[in-house]
């Protein structure tokens, strides 16, 4: 032993200094399960006060959350902001109305109009940002359609296999009630097949017939070509739960959410123990001519309290009216910091109609702008890859089901430039470039139309803006001709 650490460990002896143990066990126990949490956020998106008051009152009791510690009195009410379904809702319609195009064969334009492939996106877009994932399942029904049948089943009631990443097989789950007894039953989607299982409720395999409508479903399905005739979909990685997705309603937003719905309910409140109250001698309330009993003299939002008369000749009864004083401004500061908390990092304040900050530069609002332009390009980047492997395996199963034998096929799948300028600053912005000659004519209309123009229109402005600025070229004139 040296002497710098005999002279610590005397020291340490000395000032007795306990040094750090080398295992330190540290137990964290979670309240929620995966299956907990995503009911909690579908809760969120349906925004009923009455489930959210139930769902937190029986589950989070440690976090002093509103919706838990708020009593069930009818007198405090308990108001949802509606955030979450707006949020959800306004990216599916953001991101399904910009498909731009997709490249693919010529049978999936009759596949995909009988499908409604937009709306189906749309859905999907939704159920995903609520859920963090979920899975296009395709199935085959002849009596239903001639072409393939796909729905987007919510990750709720989807189970995803997957070994060192590579997706193996996907379970969809769906319950059943016979003469109130509930069934599950397990589709198992994997390469080349299909296998179909029904379960009790405490987990039994029990034969399919149990149901009476799964009796005729074979418990095995293959079929031809190498692929799963599902798709799985996910725009944010779950880090607690590995393999799965994250919804934009867990975490720290849940507790977000809750504040705000704090906030508005007491501002509410305050609002209604700051109505007007009517001071009323009893002398002056009106009786029943017939029986002399008082009459109703309060109004909707008035209150009445009775005080005594006087004998002051000076001073004759009269009525007085006493309104509270009700501090607006911390409401609504305290209502706008839980607004932006909720919305910091999904999307801009100024996409849902929501004008937080008129004192803003114009450049802070651009900045606030490219928040939900990064959320949008999130979804697209994951839809991008996931629709094309989509329709892939919606034209193999077709191919199927007519007989031949299943390919895999080219499929791209693009969508639009979000938050492109309106067409007054693309006039003026193509016409700058113009000016300064830094810009081809053909370049300008495809930049002024973009694809709201098809190639032949575009193609006759060019014309027409050549011939006007004399720019077109014509062949030299030869003798025969003059």
């Amino acid at each position: 032993m040296g002497l710098g650490k005999w002279v610590k460990k005397k020291m340490q002896t000395w000032l007795e200094i306990i040094p750090p143990s080398a295992e330190q066990a540290i137990v964290i126990q979670r309240e929620q399960t995966r299956e907990l949490e995503v009911l909690r956020s579908q809760l969120w998106y349906q925004g009923d006060a009455n489930e959210l008051f139930q769902f937190f009152h029986q589950t989070e009791t440690s976090t002093g959350a509103f919706w838990s510690v708020s009593p069930s009195s009818s007198k405090v009410r308990k108001i949802h902001s509606g955030l979450p379904a707006i949020i959800a809702d306004t990216f599916a319609y953001i991101v399904k109305s910009d498909i731009d195009d997709i490249e693919a064969p010529p049978e999936w334009d009759d596949i995909s109009e009988n499908m409604s492939f937009t709306e189906l996106v749309g859905q999907a877009v939704c159920d995903t940002l609520v859920s963090g994932d979920g899975a296009f399942k395709i199935s085959v029904d002849t009596e239903l359609s001639e072409y393939p049948i796909v729905e987007f089943i919510s990750g709720d009631r989807v189970d995803i296999e997957q070994k060192r990443g590579v997706l193996e097989a996907v379970t969809f789950r769906t319950m059943y009630t016979v003469k109130s007894v509930r069934y599950v039953l397990h589709e198992r989607y994997s390469r080349g097949k299909v296998e179909t299982t029904l379960t009790d409720i405490s987990g039994n395999e029990v034969p399919l017939s149990r149901v009476p409508e799964l009796a005729d479903i074979p418990p095995c399905v293959e079929f031809a070509g190498d692929f799963i005739m599902a798709v799985p979909l996910r725009f944010y990685a779950d880090k607690k739960y590995r393999g799965r997705g994250k919804s934009i309603f867990s975490g720290g937003k849940s507790q977000c959410f809750d504040a705000l719905d704090e906030v508005i309910s007491q501002w509410l409140d305050a609002v209604r123990a700051g109505r007007v109250v009517k001071y009323i001698p009893l002398d002056l309330i009106p009786r029943d001519p017939s029986t002399g009993a008082l009459q109703d003299v309060s109004s909707f939002g008035a209150e009445v309290i009775q005080i005594k008369g006087t004998l002051n000749e000076m001073q004759g009864n009269k009525i007085e009216v006493v309104q509270p004083d009700i501090r607006y401004e911390a409401f609504v500061s305290a209502y706008v910091n839980a607004l932006l908390m909720c919305l910091q990092g999904l999307v801009s304040p100024a996409t849902l109609g929501i004008d937080v900050g008129k004192m803003s530069s114009a450049e802070a609002q651009r900045e606030k702008k490219d928040v939900t332009g990064n959320t949008r390009n999130t979804i697209t980047t994951a839809l991008e890859k996931a629709l094309s492997q989509l329709i892939n395996a919606v034209l193999m199963t077709y191919e199927n089901m007519l007989g031949g034998s299943p390919e895999q096929h080219e499929v791209t799948v693009s969508f639009g430039e979000y938050g492109a300028p309106d067409f007054d600053s693309r006039v003026e912005t193509v016409g700058k470039a113009a000016a300064y000659g830094v810009m081809s004519v053909k370049t300008q209309v495809d930049e002024l139309w973009g694809s709201s123009k098809d190639d032949e229109f575009k193609e006759a402005e060019v014309q027409r803006i050549m011939s006007e600025k004399g720019m077109l070229t014509a062949n030299e004139p030869s003798v025969g001709d003059m």
